[in-house]
């Protein structure tokens, strides 16, 4: 599975901020049971969950960027560093979390940095992740191979007003033509 082929989504969940939030309570549950002591939020939408999980779990937050875009446009075919890991996670438990796992490399790559850096257990997390992730998070609040919209992806904001973001309604058109394909073969 390659990385927004969202052709091959199943269905569309819709998360509103409320759901967000209770997601990110279910997380936080599961990463105080594995005796979190320091988040590494993968930069930009990941920062939302690890934000939220930081803060309920009253531990220290490190944000990096490792991303597949330049100006929110998908750009490159793998993650790419852009902010690195801070040496201060070095001898800590941490859990390295992002809103989804998709292929799953972005949270690999950043575990491995976490690694080479000295913390004394890396997990894992994802607020929602695909089936196919591979490898999957030590730790998920939601499963599903649905395409997500999260509530800070719905609209952008561009020439003086808000509107429906544009890869988003280039998913939903992928989504719209897959439906037909599959209601006329079946």
């Amino acid at each position: 599975m390659q990385s927004y082929d969202y052709s091959q989504r199943k269905g569309v969940e819709e998360i509103s901020w409320e759901r967000f939030a209770q997601l990110t309570k279910t997380l936080a549950e599961k990463l105080a049971e594995a005796g979190i002591e320091v988040i590494v939020g993968i930069a930009r939408a990941g920062l939302f969950p690890a934000t939220a999980v930081a803060c309920a779990l009253r531990c220290e937050l490190y944000p990096v960027r490792v991303t597949r875009r330049e100006n929110d446009r998908v750009t490159f075919e793998h993650p790419v560093w852009k902010i690195d890991v801070s040496p201060e996670i070095s001898g800590k438990v941490i859990a390295v979390v992002d809103e989804i796992a998709d292929t799953g490399e972005t949270l690999a790559l950043v575990a491995k940095r976490a690694r080479e850096l000295g913390a004394t257990r890396v997990v894992t997390a994802s607020l929602i992740s695909h089936t196919w992730a591979k490898p999957m998070p030590e730790i998920v609040a939601l499963v599903t191979d649905a395409f997500v919209i999260f509530p800070w992806d719905k609209y952008i904001y561009r020439d003086g007003q808000w509107q429906l973001h544009p890869e988003l309604t280039e998913a939903l058109n992928l989504q719209r033509k897959t439906l037909k394909i599959n209601f006329a073969n079946g």
